[in-house]
């Protein structure tokens, strides 16, 4: 009987070693986790700041482009007021041309006649050059955004 009660005591402590052994795990699991929790909130937060910082820049950006755009539509819009001053100029320019044209054929003042046909020749080359202005102020704006849309592309 001595021996089922050294082996009872013996199983007793082997049993009480077991429980402090699982307890020691247990509080080791327990930081363990509190360590991957930590770092995964930390994670987690840079990648917020992260995600912040991208949207101040986005948003910077698209106010930037945005104040850009209505500079460019406001000189488009001068540009085109100018033009059509010039059109509007040149069409009275060719209708007094051929009413002198008109009056030169029947036998008056042949030096107006090349006079008034100088003026509408220079008339046409300014309106030729307002053109070319028009098109090149078009294609000096269009040429950041094309080149902005394939970056972004890219």
């Amino acid at each position: 009987m001595s021996d089922i009660s050294a082996l009872e005591s013996r199983i007793t402590a082997a049993l009480a070693r077991i429980r402090q052994g699982l307890d020691r795990q247990e509080g080791d699991g327990d930081d363990i986790l509190q360590d991957a929790l930590s770092a995964e909130r930390a994670s987690n937060a840079a990648l917020e700041a992260r995600v912040a910082q991208l949207q101040e820049r986005q948003d910077t950006q698209v106010a930037k482009l945005t104040g850009r755009i209505e500079t460019y539509q406001t000189q488009i819009l001068k540009l085109d007021e100018e033009l059509q001053q010039l059109r509007a100029s040149n069409q009275q320019l060719r209708t007094l041309n051929t009413q002198l044209r008109e009056t030169v054929t029947t036998g008056l003042a042949p030096e107006l006649h090349d006079a008034a046909v100088a003026a509408e020749i220079e008339a046409l080359a300014a309106q030729r050059s307002a053109d070319a202005a028009e098109i090149d102020a078009i294609l000096a704006e269009l040429k950041p955004l094309i080149e902005e849309t394939s970056n972004a592309a890219g």
